[in-house]
């Protein structure tokens, strides 16, 4: 056969065979018939010779002629067929999409820094957030659901993932294990990985964890150390078990009322100690400023600068910054041990809310005070001028 041959029919028993020469050559059967259903004309493919032989291709005839007797409509059917087919497969790659595989693409194309095409997209959080966000689902989120199918996890499945977390005391990880998971269903939901009717079960778990009155959010902090706390904490704080590097952020804390995680992740290239300045270029409100050292944090920067080349205070083991979690997490060995300063309990962040009320208690203004710590102000906010003004 050639293209210019048109298409060619059999006869007798098989009526209703036919096979076409395309233009490059290519050889197909096909069965025209008219549908038991509609009575219309339709046609059916069968296959393509010599792939299938004329042979098979009778054989294959004779089985949906039979389909025809029996009033079913071959090309319908073999729709039917593949829609359930297709069905299946999909059914099947849901299965297959875990929990972990929708929250590591939660992860890599919302969470974390990507490149595209060339072009580096930051992600929705900070080096920090993004680093906190993959700890806290692969320690706490995988071990448990995994390896679960994500379509079928239940409410009760992430309510008991929940609790677990609370039973150990940790209520605000148990909140923000709670929140990623919601988030990474959202996300999935979004680009279609599940049914229409599909029920984000961690927005359910969170519905019915809010009925139960347990608070999975942090306190807002309201505890100030006194002058004669603060005069023990400097007394204890060299003979303590926090590391020298630990020391040090506390110490540096109190003299510049900056957050723990700004001091931790300090780089010498900010410092400038000839201006006695302190360029912030990361901080959580997201916005750059230049704090002025006092006196004891200049002295302290020289004598320290002589043993450190790039980071203020590095991990002797990676090199990198410390962690801000470490003060936390050394501060609760010490309060097991029993060796943590003996006062009412405090956090490093306290510091800070003890500098902001120091500050008042000298009679600096307010917004001179609030500047000094790095808070964001909303609303209408006073002219560069005014602020000279109550600086002279």
């Amino acid at each position: 056969m050639k293209p210019s041959d048109g298409v060619k029919a059999d006869v007798g028993e098989n009526r209703g065979l036919r096979i076409s020469c395309g233009n490059g050559g290519t050889k197909a059967f096909f069965y025209r018939y008219a549908s038991p259903v509609t009575g219309k004309l339709v046609q059916v493919s069968l296959g393509h010779y010599p792939t299938m032989s004329l042979a098979e291709a009778r054989i294959k005839l004779v089985e949906l002629k039979n389909q025809r007797r029996q009033g079913i409509c071959p090309a319908a059917e073999r729709r039917r067929i593949e829609e359930l087919e297709a069905q299946n497969r999909e059914r099947e790659e849901r299965a297959a999409y875990t929990v972990e595989h929708m929250c590591e693409k939660y992860l890599r194309f919302y969470i974390e820094d990507r490149v595209v095409d060339g072009r580096s997209i930051p992600g929705a959080r900070s080096e920090k957030g993004q680093r906190e966000v993959r700890r806290m689902l692969h320690v706490d989120v995988y071990p448990e659901l995994g390896s679960k199918s994500a379509s079928e996890v239940k409410r009760g499945d992430i309510v008991s993932l929940t609790m677990k977390i609370v039973a150990r005391g940790a209520n605000v990880q148990a909140g923000s294990v709670l929140r990623e998971l919601l988030a990474a269903y959202e996300f999935s939901i979004g680009l279609g990985r599940f049914d229409d009717d599909f029920v984000n079960p961690a927005l359910a778990a969170k519905t019915s964890l809010r009925r139960t009155k347990i608070k999975l959010t942090n306190s807002r902090g309201t505890r100030i150390l006194s002058d004669q706390e603060l005069a023990q904490l400097l007394d204890w704080l060299p003979g303590s078990s926090y590391t020298s590097n630990q020391k040090n952020v506390i110490r540096v804390a109190l003299w510049t009322g900056c957050r723990t995680g700004e001091i931790c992740i300090a780089n010498w290239r900010d410092i400038d100690l000839q201006l006695g300045t302190w360029h912030i270029r990361k901080s959580k409100t997201a916005t750059e400023r230049f704090v002025h050292l006092p006196i004891q944090a200049i002295n302290f920067l020289r004598q320290l600068k002589l043993t450190h080349a790039e980071f203020l205070f590095p991990s002797q083991r990676t090199n990198m910054p410390i962690e801000q979690k470490q003060l936390t997490e050394q501060a609760w060995r010490m309060r097991c041990a029993g060796t943590m300063l003996d006062i009412e309990k405090w956090t490093p962040h306290d510091l800070r809310r003890s500098v902001r009320t120091g500050l008042s208690r000298l009679g600096c203004p307010s917004v001179v005070a609030e500047a000094v710590l790095g808070h964001s102000r909303k609303g209408i906010l006073p002219s560069p001028g005014f602020i000279r003004n109550i600086l002279d």
